[in-house]
Formats: C-alpha cells, sequence, structure tokens
C-alpha cells in the first residue's frame, strides 16, 4: 500500500425512496422481467462454476489417496450449497426468504481458504490469517456471505497469479467485525476503480464481471459495506464491515 490517500468505493446501505412511475405496456414488463432473469442466472451460474472448482479438486484428492471422512464432508457441504443457488434459480417468481443466523466468521472464512488451499498451493501463494477479533458473530446467511468471501479469494488468488501472498485479517471495530482480503498483485488501474462492483464489467480475458458485484449485493443485505484500497504496482486489500450480533 502506498503512503498517499488510498482512492475508495464504499459500498452504500442507503435506500432510496420508491419513485412514481407510469405502468409498462405488458411487453416491457415482460422484458425487464427477462432482463432480471438473465440476470439472477449469470449469478447463479458464476457461483456454480465457483463450487464446481473446489468439488472437482476435491474429488481428484479423494480418487489419488482414497476414501477420507472429512474431504467428503467438504465435497457434500459444497453440494447442497450448490444445490441450493440452481433452486433459487428456479424459484425466482417466488423466492423463499433468506436462513438469517448466528455465523461464525472466522470459522466460515477458514471453511472457505481450505477449499483454495490447493489452488494456492499449486501456484505458490502464501496464505497467512491474521484473526485479531475478539468477537467474530455476525447475524446473517451462511451460504450468501461464502459466496461473498469465496469470491473476494479467488479474486485475489486471480490477482497475485503466482509467488505472490493473501493475507486475510479481521478486527473488531465498535459494533462491527472488519475483514480484510489483502492481495500482492500487481493493484488495480485507476481509471477502472470506480466500475470495480458493477454487473458484468471485468478485466480478465474470460471473466464474467459478476464475481465482486456479488461481493457487494449480499454485503449490502447484510447492512455491511465494503471497500477497496489499491495502486497499481502495491497490491490491493478488500474490506468488509459487517454489524457484530
Amino acid at each position: 500500500m502506498s503512503h498517499g490517500e488510498p482512492q475508495t468505493i464504499t459500498g452504500s446501505t442507503a435506500v432510496n425512496p420508491p419513485v412514481a412511475s407510469t405502468p409498462l405496456p405488458e411487453n416491457l414488463r415482460r422484458l425487464d422481467r427477462l432482463a432480471n432473469l438473465g440476470l439472477v442466472s449469470a449469478s447463479v451460474a458464476h457461483e456454480i462454476k465457483n463450487g464446481l472448482v473446489a468439488i472437482s479438486t476435491f474429488v481428484e484428492l479423494l480418487a489419488a489417496k482414497g476414501e477420507d471422512k472429512e474431504m467428503a464432508d467438504v465435497v457434500s457441504r459444497e453440494l447442497v450449497r450448490i444445490n441450493s443457488l440452481v433452486t433459487q434459480m428456479l424459484r425466482y417468481s417466488a423466492p423463499q426468504p433468506r436462513a438469517f443466523a448466528t455465523v461464525r466468521a472466522h470459522e466460515l472464512l477458514d471453511h472457505s481458504l481450505r477449499l483454495l488451499e490447493h489452488q494456492m498451493d499449486g501456484r505458490l501463494i502464501a496464505l497467512q490469517r491474521d484473526y485479531r477479533a475478539v468477537s467474530d458473530a455476525v447475524h446473517g446467511d451462511e451460504s450468501q456471505l461464502q459466496q461473498a468471501f469465496m469470491n473476494l479469494f479467488l479474486n485475489a488468488v486471480e490477482a497475485v497469479g503466482s509467488n505472490g501472498a493473501v493475507t486475510v485479517t479481521t478486527e473488531t471495530v465498535g459494533a462491527h467485525l472488519k475483514i480484510s482480503v489483502r492481495d500482492s498483485g500487481p493493484g488495480i488501474a485507476q481509471e477502472n476503480l470506480a466500475r470495480l462492483f458493477e454487473p458484468f464489467f471485468t478485466t480478465k480475458k474470460n471473466g464474467t464481471g459478476l464475481g465482486l458485484a456479488i461481493c457487494r449485493r449480499v454485503v449490502e443485505e447484510h447492512r455491511g459495506t465494503i471497500e477497496i484500497h489499491s495502486e497499481p504496482g502495491n497490491g490491493s486489500v478488500f474490506i468488509i464491515s459487517l454489524p457484530r450480533e
């Protein structure tokens, strides 16, 4: 990080008041619904892709090492999560309420990081955990929070490439839990920072432009904020702030 003042992008929790509008003709209403369905489908497909990377890795390890109950349990848990995401897409017209409960952030972070350990080892990426938060309990949907964490971790791994480092830090600041994901990658060009959380905006050759957009949506739905500090040549750090339970 530079000693200068970093540029930040902060998610907002403000809710805009409803604006009166003229009812759309039925054909325009249908097109609008299809557009929204397309966005949801793309988001779900992105998450399925993330989950399948982890499952594929562990299936290969299970095949190579023989039966391993702990790894089998991890694979089973990921399959349940993917099934839940697909179910949400199919029930788009009648979405189910989110399953908010007490979530232990450190446990969820460790689980998410474990899914990427093999990938990090293969790229010689050093993973550092610095859990300073005295209390890591937040009120939220575990599956959705894992979506956000996985997307940030995958983003960090892709930014580093190889022979770098990813550091995950937690701390309590007043009534909030702050989670920082720092990478030693090349940083982000200033002209791209303002658009980083826009759906479908990406600078990656094979990127979907949905990972960070999903992160921001999930964080804001949990009454939190997300921001980024980055300068070219100095890596990046994403900071999520969530209300503590």
